[in-house]
């Protein structure tokens, strides 16, 4: 089992109580931080008591949710992982989601030369242990009005709408503390728990609804104008005209680079579009990613057919997309280059 969560008292806490009363060995999240390989030492050691009940690893802030995924759920390794628990602050998710606060993440050499620092948003990391979570639990609920508590559950079950949800008492006894967790099949490598995965397969399901917490999915064949995608992004997007977005995710083609697939990926103020694949690079069995956009969003107060209109408004219009690629290659383009692979 492992435990996630961007509180440390209450994410310590809970770890501590689940253990005890799943009787597992615990390795802490200063362990972890001290000493990548510590799990690797810890699953050793308990191979070698007979009947052992498992093992329960915290997790530090800076390692991201895919990465303890990727670690314990290795189809190639020896360690199965059951349930990923999230523990949230309910109070200050909302502020946590809108922050712009930086986590440095520990260096992993296939990332870049030695000594570069990687960086990761405090909201993306938060987002990304919802995301990935079997179950999320609300902490410092109490002193929430409902209307802000059935919010947060919603917005929860939108971001993870296959996790548990559960409120956590502060005054449940040890023996009780995991009693909520009820153990799912292991996870696999590949992960569909994400609430913009569900949506772009539709299989999106919250268990928790709130009129203020809404979602989309928006498809369309035509690439985007990258110039006045841009602009969608930074002068609507941004300012809020379409409600406040605090989850995009997806795939898109850009006019000016239509032979590549890119991940669209958004977390409050920060964004990012990346080369996911290069067509030419694509063999037979190859499917395309997409084929133009399909983009899933999550957030507040959503006005989601002004939103939708707002993105048709930056695809190609009928006579540039008659005008060919040509014309694409002069179309102002203000993202990073891309670097392609093989030409």
């Amino acid at each position: 089992m492992a435990v996630v969560g961007a509180c440390v008292s209450e994410r310590q806490e809970y770890a501590r109580r689940l253990a005890h009363s799943r009787g597992h060995v615990m390795v802490p999240a200063h362990r972890v931080r001290q000493n990548p390989a510590v799990v690797d030492q810890a699953r050793d050691l308990l191979r070698r008591v007979p009947g052992h009940a498992g093992m329960l690893v915290e997790y530090p802030m800076e390692i991201p949710a895919m990465d303890v995924v990727a670690e314990l759920a290795d189809p190639c390794g020896e360690t199965r992982l059951q349930d990923l628990i999230c523990v949230v602050d309910a109070a200050h998710l909302l502020g946590d989601l809108e922050g712009q606060d930086y986590v440095r993440l520990p260096f992993s050499a296939a990332e870049g030369e030695e000594g570069v620092a990687h960086f990761s948003s405090r909201a993306e990391l938060i987002v990304t242990q919802i995301e990935f979570a079997s179950s999320v639990l609300l902490v410092n609920w109490q002193q929430l009005p409902h209307q802000r508590l059935s919010l947060v559950m919603a917005l929860i079950s939108h971001l993870s709408p296959q996790a548990r949800l559960d409120l956590v008492d502060p005054e449940q006894s040890l023996d009780d503390a995991g009693q909520g967790i009820v153990a799912a099949e292991p996870y696999s490598a590949e992960q569909t728990r994400a609430g913009w995965v569900n949506l772009l397969n539709d299989h999106f399901a919250p268990e928790f609804l709130s009129a203020a917490v809404g979602a989309l999915r928006y498809e369309q064949l035509r690439p985007f104008h990258p110039g006045r995608l841009h602009d969608l992004l930074t002068e609507q997007l941004e300012s809020g005209e379409f409600g406040l977005v605090l989850r995009s995710a997806g795939f898109c083609r850009l006019a000016t680079r239509a032979h590549v697939t890119a991940q669209w990926d958004q977390v409050g103020p920060q964004f990012s579009l990346t080369p996911l694949a290069f067509d030419h690079q694509l063999g037979e069995a190859d499917e395309l990613l997409a084929i133009g956009q399909d983009l899933a969003f999550i957030g507040l107060g959503l006005d989601v057919e002004a939103l939708r209109q707002g993105l048709d408004r930056a695809a190609l219009t009928d006579a540039e997309l008659a005008s060919g690629p040509e014309l694409w290659a002069s179309f102002p383009d203000s993202f990073p280059e891309w670097r392609t692979i093989g030409g």
